[in-house]
């Protein structure tokens, strides 16, 4: 019974992660939040680590309000995450950040439609 709620939460997430596009990314938070998990962040991390055919590199942690960064303590891992983000055109500042306002995507439940604009700050 448990094993089986938990791999509907883990469903959950990786519908989320797979909706985000490509050239955007979203908080561990973000993707928790609208997979039903408030502060379920680190879960998002753990439905991650196994996980394989989802763009787990658009999943960020979040540095400061508006701003976030690769969280993989693995140096190889988080090198790969920042080669394929930059493949994806998403850009880091000096101080290896990720601007949310840019490339950040809006956090909307899997099958709902998008804004194409940018959203409103």
């Amino acid at each position: 019974m448990r094993s089986s709620r938990v791999t509907k939460v883990f469903e959950r997430i990786l519908e989320v992660v797979r909706s985000i596009p490509r050239g955007r990314v979203m908080t561990y938070g973000q993707v928790a939040a609208v997979a039903g998990l408030p502060r379920g962040a680190r879960v998002v991390g753990y439905a991650l680590r196994g996980a394989k055919g989802v763009p787990w590199q658009r999943v960020v942690g979040l540095r400061r309000r508006g701003w976030a960064h690769i969280t993989i303590k693995d140096p190889i891992g988080a090198a790969r995450q920042r080669i394929l983000l930059e493949k994806e055109r998403v850009t880091f500042t000096r101080e290896e950040a990720i601007d949310l306002e840019r490339y950040g995507a809006a956090p909307t439940a899997p099958g709902t439609p998008r804004s194409r604009g940018r959203r409103p700050r």
